[in-house]
């Protein structure tokens, strides 16, 4: 075990993400004496594992009591510690807006992309899906459309910043369309940030761009969630 252990804590250190169906990945999420030694080597060194159950792969972050250690005490790093700019950041929260929380919505309601809206009696007991089955892609001419004039203009947008988006991981580029990245689901945390963008002054510059979010978190609206106790 040791080994397996120095070499999943190597390779996420290494890779930043790996994804959930890795056989290392897998053991650390279901056997739970590997998961606290993995744990344990990582916190040693500041960090922890970023998993989120809906979220196709999984990451390493700093624990909160080493920011100003690493990113120093002058808060500047609030923001962003990637070196992304306000309206990068803006951009961010945008695509991960229409990506993640309709994406969720349909993970919650154990829906898909293509579904065509009948009720599933079953649909509960479906495992949690994650991928292309109901994580759509954006088009980059739509999207650039629709918010580049508010970022800076549409050549700086397509040029520069979604170029910068996926080289840090957050989304992949193809055939003019924005996909999901690796970190995009699990590095931003939908908890916090869903109501923020549902209720907040984001959802109003959505709609007006033809893009309404969700009236309401997708979890307000499951009995009980996967990640869950139901007994608690």
């Amino acid at each position: 075990m040791d080994h397996e252990l120095q070499t999943l804590t190597a390779r996420l250190l290494a890779n930043r993400w790996l994804p959930r169906t890795d056989r290392m990945v897998r053991r650390a999420l279901v056997d739970e004496t590997f998961r606290l030694e993995l744990d344990r080597r990582l916190e040693a060194v500041g960090l922890r594992l970023l998993d989120n159950p809906y979220a196709a792969s999984v990451a390493v972050g700093l624990n909160a009591d080493m920011y100003d250690p690493v990113f120093g005490a002058s808060r500047e790093y609030a923001a962003s510690n990637l070196g992304l700019t306000r309206d990068e950041v803006a951009l961010l929260v945008i695509v991960w807006s229409l990506i993640v929380l309709p994406k969720r919505e349909r993970q919650v309601t154990r829906r898909e992309t293509d579904d065509d809206g009948q009720a599933d009696m079953f649909g509960g007991e479906k495992p949690v899906a994650h991928g292309d089955a109901v994580s759509a892609g954006l088009s980059e001419a739509s999207l650039i459309a629709d918010f580049g004039t508010r970022l800076g203009g549409k050549t700086k947008v397509r040029n520069f910043m979604l170029g910068k988006l996926a080289r840090l991981g957050f989304i992949e580029r193809r055939n003019g369309m924005i996909i999901e990245g690796p970190l995009l689901d699990v590095a931003l945390d939908y908890r916090m940030l869903a109501d923020r963008v549902i209720h907040g002054t984001l959802a109003e510059v959505l709609a007006e761009a033809g893009h309404p979010v969700p009236e309401a978190n997708a979890f307000e609206i499951a009995d009980v969630l996967p990640d869950e106790d139901p007994e608690d």
